[in-house]
């Protein structure tokens, strides 16, 4: 399938949008809806992709420039209920999967393992690119979906036309997190060690939703959300591979689990943690509380046409939900609109 061209008449409306987003006009923060004012996507639709049959949120025209949106961990599509409408008006597809182990997304196999690692998560989005008759888009993400979306532009740059990735290059290794980090960087990733005993996984399993309201407090903590966002999110945390998901992901990342061997060629080229160099934009938040590098530390991974911005006005680690204009204008810019 050819990718899409965006006509002069969108690209009057994504000038207009972007323009709009960046001068401002809709507030420091990007214009994070108002208190109170849920929204959910009207319509979820299922494919098989890979070793999964993949739950997604699809808006705007079949025939526009395709954009791939990736929520992370403990959050979900929801992290782009104010998103994708902004990019669907400017004229692009927009297609926003729920990770494995989230919401409507099943294992078409019981016996299939349940895999976190990070090239198996971007496995299963080259799939689903695959299985949309997609051949290229811009991605985006946050948490898990920025090291996803890197992934994805950094080993398959063919299917990439230009990335968005909340706090930069996330790509990582077991054998890089071997090295132990200073005392107060440490205790920033309490949640890893508590999740690399069996008691922490018993400890997820049995409270997940109050865990994943501290972390959205901890990592946002000047993000005002209420009780319905919240519960709107939390449902998708009650697919049946959720934990399994999760305590592998963080387990796999410091050695204590093992991967899929015949993931190993993609998880070698990663630890080579090679450079990105497709079109992108890097955003953080101001009021961050989650761990993250500053921008320097990173920026010299990205060797293509690359800009980071940051955002103020107290937006934390959920960046799109919490500023849903200003990572539009990212991808509208990105994309070269």
């Amino acid at each position: 399938m050819q990718d899409s061209p965006i006509d002069p008449a969108r690209r009057r409306v994504l000038t207009t949008l972007g323009a709009a987003c960046i001068a401002g006009r809709f507030g420091a923060a990007g214009g994070a809806r108002a208190q109170g004012a849920v929204t959910a996507f009207v319509t979820l639709r299922q494919v098989e992709a890979g070793m999964l049959r993949i739950g997604y949120a699809e808006a705007g025209p079949a025939d526009g420039p395709a954009v791939l949106l990736l929520h992370g961990w403990p959050y979900d599509i929801h992290t782009y209920v104010e998103v994708a409408p902004l990019l669907a008006a400017a004229g692009f597809r927009v297609i926003v999967p729920y990770l494995r182990g989230y919401g409507t997304t099943r294992f078409l196999s019981d016996a299939a393992p349940r895999n976190g690692q990070q090239s198996a998560l971007a496995r299963d989005m080259i799939a689903l690119l695959d299985a949309l008759g997609i051949r290229q888009a811009v991605i985006g993400g946050c948490d898990w979906g920025a090291r996803t979306a890197c992934i994805l532009a950094a080993l398959w740059p063919e299917r990439c036309r230009a990335l968005v990735s909340v706090s930069g290059y996330l790509i990582g290794s077991p054998e890089a997190n071997r090295a132990p980090l200073p005392p107060r960087a440490e205790l920033a990733w309490w949640y890893q060690f508590y999740f690399a005993t069996e008691r922490g996984r018993a400890g997820y399993e049995a409270n997940r939703r109050d865990f994943a309201r501290l972390i959205w407090q901890t990592a946002s903590p000047r993000w005002q959300f209420d009780d319905a966002t919240f519960e709107r999110s939390a449902a998708a945390f009650d697919n049946p591979d959720h934990v399994a998901i999760v305590i592998h992901n963080y387990r796999w990342r410091i050695g204590l689990a093992e991967g899929e061997r015949e993931l190993d060629p993609l998880e070698a080229r990663l630890a080579r943690f090679p450079a990105i160099g497709v079109p992108t934009i890097t955003l953080e938040g101001d009021a961050n509380g989650a761990p993250h590098a500053e921008p320097a530390a990173y920026a010299g991974r990205f060797t293509g046409r690359y800009a980071h911005r940051t955002l103020t006005g107290g937006i934390g680690h959920n960046l799109p939900q919490e500023a849903p204009r200003a990572f539009a204008a990212a991808i509208i810019d990105a994309a070269g609109g």
